[in-house]
């Protein structure tokens, strides 16, 4: 990691972006940060009830399918391949676990494969039992349990802790919605990524042998600032959009790149645009119609990556 990768890693948690999740697979050059992603998550369990979800996190699944984007990422993002959602949940006692398990696990995995993140597995661990079903606060949606990026296993208000199928207190690792623990079922609408085949005739993913080259500063010409101004009219105008944010920076901004990483290939002009999605539309096609509008918006035709930083 670079310094400017752990600078840009610290100022993230520090204002609780969390991870920059890829969207979408190795082709789509899009992003989220794992806060909004995590409130689209939390939102679809509320509509489990008698459940309350704590400490979500949502990162890579340890299987290393990473691939190398086919545009330089923002700093520190984590690389297209499969990822993981874990959680800790207590339950009213009205039903067993590994049913409730299986609702909330199949509410989860629906909500990520809707944004279309490339979630392939869904681990949860019962923690508690709950007395009563939880009424849900001031600005918290029922069930949520909302507490924090950094969330671990929260205090249960019921009456004890619980353990799971597996004697340990999880209810599954996979885990499919009827809680059998069968693997989650991928998007129709998935781009072929880890752990899937490609298309026939599809050319094979590059391998992770390294991270694109950084962008380094605009090239001369027209100024960065009327590029960006351009760019970031054209991410507005996409459907889906609801407007640009300016979390890590401008909500536009124009660099260059040596495509290959050699310092002998020619430059190209790239762009990175922060925005947020409309609440209920797919956040990975969005973003792939944000980096056409970019891309045919500005001259030389540059490679766009998107970052959604929430979801509205």
């Amino acid at each position: 990691m670079t310094t400017a990768d752990g600078w840009a890693r610290a100022v993230r948690e520090r204002v609780g972006l969390g991870r920059l999740l890829p969207l979408g697979g190795v082709g789509d050059g899009a992003w989220i940060t794992e806060r909004a992603a995590r409130k689209v998550l939390l939102g679809a369990v509320s509509a489990v009830p008698g459940t309350r979800v704590e400490g979500l996190r949502i990162g890579p699944d340890g299987s290393g399918g990473e691939l190398r984007p086919v545009v330089p990422p923002p700093p520190s993002a984590l690389p297209p391949g499969p990822l993981r959602v874990t959680a800790d949940f207590a339950a009213v006692a009205d039903g067993p676990l590994p049913t409730t398990a299986g609702r909330l696990r199949a509410a989860l995995a629906g909500a990520a494969h809707g944004l279309g993140l490339e979630v392939t597995e869904v681990d949860l661990r019962a923690v508690g039992l709950l007395e009563a079903h939880p009424v849900p606060g001031p600005g918290t949606a029922h069930g949520s349990g909302e507490r924090g990026e950094h969330g671990g296993p929260g205090a249960s208000d019921g009456t004890g802790r619980t353990s799971g199928t597996d004697g340990t207190g999880r209810t599954g690792g996979t885990g499919g919605a009827d809680g059998s623990g069968g693997p989650v079922a991928p998007a129709a609408s998935r781009t072929p990524g880890a752990g899937q085949p490609a298309p026939a005739g599809a050319p094979a993913p590059a391998p992770a042998t390294g991270a694109p080259e950084p962008p380094r500063p605009a090239p001369a010409g027209e100024p960065a600032g009327s590029l960006a101004d351009r760019a970031g009219a054209a991410a507005l105008a996409v459907p889906g959009v609801s407007r640009l944010t300016s979390v890590l920076g401008r909500p536009a901004q124009v660099a260059e790149h040596h495509p290959t990483g050699a310092a002998a290939s020619l430059p190209r002009p790239h762009v990175r645009v922060e925005l947020a999605v409309r609440g209920g539309r797919c956040a990975a096609e969005v973003a792939r119609r944000v980096r056409g509008a970019v891309a045919d918006a500005l001259p030389d035709h540059p490679t766009v990556a998107v970052l959604v930083t929430a979801v509205d």
